[in-house]
């Protein structure tokens, strides 16, 4: 049921392959943002999983033609237009004062920024002047913050980016004109987290829903106890846990599961970005150890989980080396419960033909694997992949 809400393993899709990404950015609900590009970064890789024939001009030209946007889920992310007005809530709880951002409100500087933005266009944080005291860990000029506490309070857009860099504009030129803008009352707001969460994860708990949606834990905990005495949702329960989730999705377990595929995943997927509840369905422990110190890295600095045969098997420490065109498996670690090894070997070699292809590699280095005495089982499987 969860695996199929996330569609994985990789569906097949029909129609072009640009609808196929809208698609899966609409049914996901939303898709992470992140700047670590040690492979393909995570919105790209997310979406490939989800699509066979995804590029990564997508998402760009999506965006120019209005049908996704940038805004703030549990984190920095690309949304559908579709979803917009269910993104008010926050923003307006944040321009009232009612919730607060990371950044401190310059209102003068704040509207000095945006009347200059309405009178020359779109423009770049690099556009601005930088002077001023810097905020932060990656000392933000105030200019930036402005931009930033504009953006989060709706009165602007990203309407693009160059480079990787925000290209700022105002809210009213970025939308499409015929798109519903009002503010959805608490009932619909809180039914909305509830009916997005569940039709994307398959099954959910109350804080799930509300992963790091400021204050709405009590209107999602009212919402469902009214779906649930409606009969709009129904309640499971999980080993000693238990989920709701909408009725309908009881037929997803009457579909089969295509177990031979492999999916080589973003640390930021949706199906495992929150990690504890990963960890209670799946039994994989998983850590981003890019934050932790070297020296107490047990995996590796990047590692991507691997799913085959509807389960979490393995994961892999990687880096694009994008001069040489290589991909670095500094290490595959296998989880102690994947026995069928030779199958599993199989088909990561399979799947690696287009993962080098997605990551514009043309070779891929295995540097080591745990545990060690599988190491020249897994490069006979990989001769045909120029292994060296």
């Amino acid at each position: 049921m969860v695996l199929l809400s996330q569609r994985l393993p990789t569906p097949k899709v029909v129609g072009s392959a640009q609808d196929a990404t809208l698609s899966s950015i609409e049914h996901l609900g939303y898709v992470q943002i992140d700047t670590i590009s040690v492979i393909e970064r995570a919105h790209h890789h997310t979406l490939y999983n989800r699509n066979s024939r995804y590029k990564s001009a997508h998402l760009e030209e999506l965006i120019a033609d209005k049908k996704v946007f940038e805004y703030w889920a549990h984190a920095a992310s690309y949304l559908p237009m579709t979803n917009y007005r269910f993104t008010l809530p926050r923003k307006q709880a944040i321009a009232s004062g009612k919730q607060k951002h990371w950044y401190k409100r310059d209102t003068k500087l704040m509207q000095s920024v945006a009347e200059r933005i309405k009178a020359e266009g779109p423009l770049m944080a690099k556009d601005f002047d930088k002077k001023g005291k810097k905020h932060g860990e990656w000392k933000t000029a105030p200019t930036k913050q402005a931009l930033e506490n504009l953006f989060m309070e709706g009165e602007l857009m990203i309407s693009k980016r160059v480079n990787f860099h925000k290209v700022y504009d105002l809210t009213e030129r970025v939308l499409p004109s015929s798109l519903n803008t009002t503010t959805p009352t608490d009932d619909e707001y809180s039914k909305f987290l509830v009916k997005k969460y569940l039709r994307a994860n398959g099954l959910g708990k109350l804080t799930e829903m509300t992963y790091l949606i400021k204050k709405t834990k009590p209107l999602v905990s009212h919402a469902l106890e009214n779906m649930l005495a409606d009969g709009e949702i129904a309640q499971i329960h999980v080993g000693d846990n238990m989920y709701y989730i909408l009725p309908e999705s009881y037929e997803l377990l009457n579909k089969p599961l295509t177990r031979k595929t492999l999916n080589i995943l973003s640390p930021f997927d949706n199906l495992l970005i929150q990690r504890k509840r990963t960890s209670e369905i799946f039994g994989f422990h998983y850590l981003l150890e890019c934050y932790v110190p070297q020296h107490k890295r047990i995996h590796g600095y990047f590692t991507l989980p691997i799913l085959w045969d509807g389960k979490l098997v393995a994961r892999m420490d990687s880096k694009v080396d994008r001069k040489k065109k290589v991909l670095h498996i500094h290490q595959l670690t296998l989880e102690p419960s994947l026995k069928k090894t030779e199958a599993f070997a199989d088909a990561l070699s399979t799947e690696l033909q287009p993962f080098m292809k997605f990551n514009e590699c043309s070779s891929v280095v295995l540097h080591g694997i745990e545990p060690p005495n599988l190491k020249f089982e897994f490069l006979c499987k990989f001769q045909s992949l120029d292994f060296l």
